[in-house]
């Protein structure tokens, strides 16, 4: 199967997207990592006294000594807390773009799933690096968080050109089901892969909900014969017909019948000519 060459130059394209974005989530996973180490460090040492206090205890620092912990209430744990939810949201982040579980992210998270696009990424990226940058770190931390969120930018504008087409022209393993269109196979009982697929489609596509009344009928009485006839519907019964073995001409249609009543009943009598033996 032959691609134009702006087909594999979109490919490209996309999947390098996709390779900065994953590149940037983990730099900034593992710069999250090295600052919430360090700022334990600091907090461990500060508790301990090992650092100067004076300007801290009377007010005039606005951080720990060598952290980004604010001095504040309880300020230790939201500053170890906002770094475990930044590593937590790019392990998510990174295993959506790799597309695994894809059956997960379709369940409980869908805009992370194949049905959309890369807009929602690009927003949690930004949001993940103004997170960052925001605060006074280091420059590992600092590089990390602006190149995430510069990719967060590109993938807002890639989510905005394609929508929710961008994840199936990136997708690597998309040939597999391209492929399935070019020839199809006969299997056994003369019924193709088009054909099963079709088949198995119809038999689990779910059955459109309508109302009580819509679903009302008249069935196969009587009623049902009249409806159909004020309509215009012209409703006629098959000829009656028995196997040649049985009386039957060629086509299986009895030759003629007497409609009688039987003398000890009221009930109708329909006989039948006995075949002469050949």
């Amino acid at each position: 199967m032959k691609t134009s060459p702006t087909t594999a130059f979109l490919f490209v394209t996309l999947n390098l997207v996709r390779a900065l974005s994953i590149v940037a989530l983990l730099l900034v996973f593992s710069s999250s990592t090295v600052v919430l180490v360090d700022d334990i460090k600091a907090v461990n040492q500060f508790v301990n006294g090992s650092t100067n206090t004076t300007s801290f205890v009377s007010g005039n620092a606005d951080y720990i000594p060598n952290s980004t912990v604010p001095n504040q209430s309880a300020g230790v744990f939201w500053a170890v807390l906002n770094r475990l939810f930044i590593i937590a949201q790019t392990v998510i982040l990174v295993l959506s773009e790799i597309g695994w579980p894809a059956a997960f992210f379709d369940r409980f998270f869908p805009v992370l799933g194949r049905d959309f696009g890369v807009g929602a990424l690009g927003v949690m990226q930004c949001l993940i690096g103004a997170s960052v940058l925001s605060h006074y770190v280091r420059l590992f931390p600092l590089v990390t968080a602006f190149i995430l969120f510069s990719v967060g930018c590109l993938n807002i504008l890639v989510g905005l050109m394609f929508r929710e087409k961008v994840k199936d022209k990136r997708n690597i393993l998309g040939w597999r089901e391209r492929r399935k269109d070019v020839l199809p196979t006969v299997a056994l009982g003369g019924l193709t892969n088009r054909d099963r697929d079709d088949k198995s489609t119809a038999c689990t596509s779910p059955v459109p909900s309508h109302s009580a009344s819509s679903r009302r009928g008249m069935g196969f009485g009587r009623q049902a014969e009249k409806a159909a006839e004020m309509k215009g519907f012209l409703l006629t019964k098959p000829v009656a017909s028995l196997p040649k073995h049985q009386g039957g001409d060629q086509n299986g249609v009895l030759p003629y019948a007497t409609v009688g009543r039987s003398p000890s009943s009221s009930a109708s009598v329909v006989s039948v000519p006995e075949r002469a033996p050949g």
